[in-house]
């Protein structure tokens, strides 16, 4: 493990690292790299979407949303990636947190758009699927929807809420579910 200097460095220089990976505020192609590992960081996101430096939250949301460009997932570790270096960090639940939603009219019918915490926008289609998982101990809902690739984002309770307010009931398999269409897909949000 490293000390607290070794953390403040990485911070700095995958920082400076993304900068220069940014291009007109384009994704910078993660997938590609393929850095070696150079440890763990003291970054932690929580499960109510905030991020944690060093047991700190960050307060700079720009800065918030320029690690979130670089954050990609393996097998079911987390990481923050630039083309030199490859730094573990810790994900309580999704990366995400969807915080708003709307409802466009298109000529595939209406499309549910999701907005996270780090101003991705998210259109609920077969690209970007939404399921719900249950709680095996409280029963207690927790939806999420593809953000890109393997990320995944929570779906707030608010937000969820706003979807069961444009449920509609459907047979499937001989169970009636209560769901949501978006771009012509059924999606479930649990059985009834």
């Amino acid at each position: 493990m490293s000390n607290d200097n070794d953390h403040s460095s990485d911070f700095n220089s995958i920082l400076s690292e993304i900068s220069k990976a940014q291009d007109n505020n384009k994704l910078p192609p993660v997938d590609k790299w393929d850095p070696d590992f150079c440890g763990d960081m003291a970054l932690v996101i929580k499960r109510d979407g905030t991020w944690h430096y060093e047991n700190s939250p960050i307060g700079r949301q720009r800065l918030v949303k320029l690690f979130s460009t670089v954050l990609k997932k393996e097998d079911d570790d987390y990481f923050l990636v630039t083309p030199v270096e490859k730094l573990g960090i810790k994900v309580e639940d999704a990366p995400f947190l969807v915080i708003k939603m709307a409802v466009e009219e298109t000529d595939k019918g209406p499309v549910i758009v999701f907005t996270d915490n780090c101003d991705n926008t998210i259109l609920l289609t077969d690209d970007n699927p939404l399921w719900v998982e249950q709680d095996p101990k409280t029963g207690e809902p927790s939806p999420y929807v593809v953000v890109r690739k393997n990320l995944h984002a929570l779906i707030h309770r608010n937000v969820f809420y706003q979807l069961v307010e444009l449920a509609e009931e459907r047979l499937i398999d001989d169970q009636k579910h209560l769901g949501v269409v978006s771009a012509g897909q059924f999606y479930s949000l649990g059985t009834i």
